[in-house]
């Protein structure tokens, strides 16, 4: 189980990057744009005054279950070890066990 410190963290990222991404995203586009350097300098001056929590790459996919940050299947949004047991208790419909 991760430390609930850095769950809370992680939603609060989330939380940040919805509230900012339209804001992030139309200097982004107009610096594709310009022509010249002094704009694109002042445009990269407005996206460095956002919050840096607010940047989608900072976000991290954690477990469900146990708010791991490694080793996540994005189909199901659980850790693999978490994963497995479900699949072999059958709790997730529509996945079999492998085996060969």
């Amino acid at each position: 189980m991760a430390k609930k410190s850095l769950i809370e963290r992680e939603k609060k990222r989330q939380k940040l990057e919805q509230k900012y991404h339209l804001i992030r995203r139309s200097p982004k586009k107009q610096i594709s744009k310009a022509q010249s350097l002094s704009e694109k300098w002042e445009l990269h001056g407005k996206l460095q005054s956002l919050p840096r929590n607010s940047a989608p790459t900072r976000l991290r996919r954690r477990c469900f279950s146990t708010g791991r940050p490694r080793g996540n299947c994005r189909d199901f949004g659980l850790s693999g070890h978490i994963l497995r047991e479900m699949v072999h208790e059958g709790l997730l419909p529509g996945a079999t066990r492998s085996s060969w």
